[in-house]
């Protein structure tokens, strides 16, 4: 099991992310694309990273918008494979632009 780590750490480190709005330790991020299909392409290459990693994300896409919550469940909180998930799509992100 991973360790868990400081949200506030965490969040120094990621653009963009944010605490959880609900009452659960989980860092969040709204992304949008041009497009569904833009915003599609970025589901599908995350899938497999998450697949790869065996680190699912929570997320919701509506059109050309996907939300993102990132927490390791059985660690209770946020830990360094939210930290790697997150990076990972903050870069795919930044090339679908």
């Amino acid at each position: 099991m991973a360790d868990k780590l400081e949200i506030s750490d965490v969040l120094s480190r990621m653009s963009g992310w944010s605490a959880a709005s609900e009452d659960r330790a989980a860092v969040q991020k709204s992304f949008k694309f041009a497009d569904f299909k833009t915003a599609w392409a970025f589901m599908s290459a995350c899938a497999l990273k998450a697949e790869q990693m065996d680190h699912h994300p929570e997320w919701f896409n509506v059109y050309n918008k996907v939300d993102v919550t990132l927490t390791t469940h059985d660690a209770g909180g946020v830990t360094a494979l939210d930290e790697m998930l997150g990076t990972f799509m903050d870069a795919l992100a930044e090339t679908l632009a």
